[in-house]
């Protein structure tokens, strides 16, 4: 009689060293979001426990280039010697060993207390020292130097990316500054003359535009946030097109078709509405009898797509790919600022798509996925 195979059964998770470099990768995630902070006090001590975990040491600091700013472990009497450990060690540059001797113990616990030698290690981010991680024991072997040393390479590679994600807010509000500074003078002058010309006329709908330039203006200057949610960019835009619609009359012609399920995805701030203002600007301005501005939002499963499309003069498609490249010589509002704060966002593979020809019309596809890390309103 044949015997059938018996069942495979994972009796155990890998080896030894499989489950110890596990347990290694997952301790330093769990610092890992502190550090994303930068070094400060606050991100110091809620990664410090972590970091304690990975190199198992009596105790450990955290100090800036002047101060402590966290401490765990044993002999805590040690702590007021940080700041002049991290100045000594700094001073010198590299990682620095210190010895019984230079390590006197301030409660004269000699006998008992575990830190009696110290491995001071220095933080950088682009070669500039931040600070040091400074690691206690009961003597300094070459094992907990490689360890020290491994693991301040490791937090110092936390913090260049906590700078460079500084580095990106401030780009993209600097983006956003100059974005506003762009569209800001034509579109008030183009508002306020096409107001005016209804004070005496129709002084009822003098009143509401007004209150709907009041609202756009407030919304695409407010101070809070690089991001919104795609109802809130909508509803500005609907403004814009009010305004400019009281400017055009008859000439612009405006379909909204958005799916409910994406109105509340988060988008970048101001990212809509430059498109659509590029659309009236070089679509329609020049064309004599106007035309129709169609705006759609809908859902496609993890994504959403927005399209703006005009039926206007269209334009040249290599300096429309000029313009996405950075050129800033180039007219085109908003569409390079948008590209780039798109990109930098979500990735290469979600800038701008633009479908244009001279006499064709212009469309513009933005794909955002509904959900993204670090993306909320």
């Amino acid at each position: 009689m044949a015997r059938l195979p018996r069942p495979w059964r994972r009796t155990h998770l890998g080896s030894d060293a499989d489950r110890a470099t596990f347990r290694t990768l997952h301790t330093a995630s769990l610092a890992a979001p502190a550090l994303r902070a930068g070094l400060t006090r606050e991100s110091a001590e809620r990664s410090i426990k972590h970091l304690h975990a990975l190199l198992g040491t009596p105790a450990i600091a955290l100090s800036d280039t002047a101060d402590l700013l966290a401490w765990d472990g044993a002999g805590h009497h040690h702590a007021a010697q940080v700041p002049a450990l991290a100045t000594e060690a700094l001073a010198r540059s590299g990682t620095q060993v210190v010895s019984r001797r230079e390590l006197p113990c301030a409660e004269g616990q000699q006998g008992s207390c575990p830190v009696r030698a110290a491995v001071i290690s220095p933080l950088a981010v682009e070669d500039r020292v931040v600070g040091t991680l400074q690691v206690f024991g009961p003597y300094a072997s070459a094992g907990l130097v490689r360890a020290a040393d491994e693991v301040a390479r490791w937090v110092s590679g936390q913090l260049e990316l906590a700078e460079l994600d500084t580095s990106r807010t401030r780009l993209m509000e600097a983006e956003v500054r100059a974005l506003r500074a762009q569209i800001s003078p034509h579109f008030v002058y183009n508002s306020l003359g096409a107001i005016a010309s209804f004070v005496r006329t129709d002084p009822d709908r003098a009143r509401e535009l007004l209150l709907e330039f009041a609202d756009f203006t407030r919304y695409s200057f407010r101070r809070h946030g690089e991001f919104t949610t795609l109802a809130e960019e909508l509803r500005s835009v609907e403004r814009y097109l009010l305004l400019e619609q009281a400017r055009f009359g008859d000439r612009l012609r405006v379909t909204l078709s958005v799916a409910p399920e994406v109105l509340s995805v988060a988008v970048p701030f101001l990212c809509i509405q430059p498109l659509v203002e590029n659309a009236v600007r070089h679509g329609l301005e020049s064309a004599e009898g106007g035309g129709h501005i169609r705006i759609v939002a809908i859902d496609q499963g993890q994504e959403c797509v927005i399209e703006v499309e005009d039926d206007g003069a269209g334009e040249d498609p290599e300096h429309i790919r000029r313009v996405l490249a950075g050129d800033q010589s180039l007219d085109s509002v908003g569409l390079g600022n948008v590209d780039g704060r798109l990109r930098a966002v979500y990735g290469d593979d979600h800038g701008l798509v633009v479908e244009t020809a001279p006499g064709a019309g212009t469309k513009v596809v933005v794909r955002l996925p509904k959900f993204a890390p670090g993306v909320h309103a």
